[in-house]
């Protein structure tokens, strides 16, 4: 067989092929709507924590700054913001991961 008989017959076996691949609709597994649900509940539940510590160390802050000390608070704003992230994240991962 030289390279050419190959190549067609690659082109052929290409053309014979369907064109649409078919993409089912993500189903989510049977007996996981509690989990998803409860998943849901915490995200949400994290997500208003977070709000919550981000207007308490701005709070901090503000009164710290009269004393000249507000630039000292700028580490948790950092730790809280990572824990967003992570909170989104994770909730997203599972998420996906369990098809909802």
């Amino acid at each position: 067989m030289t390279l050419f008989t190959l190549m067609s017959a690659a082109a052929d076996l290409a053309a014979a092929m369907p064109a649409q691949i078919p993409n089912p609709a993500p189903v989510q597994p049977p007996g996981t709507g509690g989990f998803v649900t409860a998943l849901g509940w915490i995200k949400w539940i994290g997500f208003a924590l977070a709000g919550v510590a981000l207007v308490i160390v701005a709070i901090r802050m503000f009164f710290a700054s009269r004393r000249g000390e507000g630039g000292e608070h700028v580490g948790a704003l950092g730790w809280i913001l990572g824990g967003v992230i992570l909170i989104g994240a994770g909730a997203g991962l599972v998420g996906a991961l369990m098809g909802g």
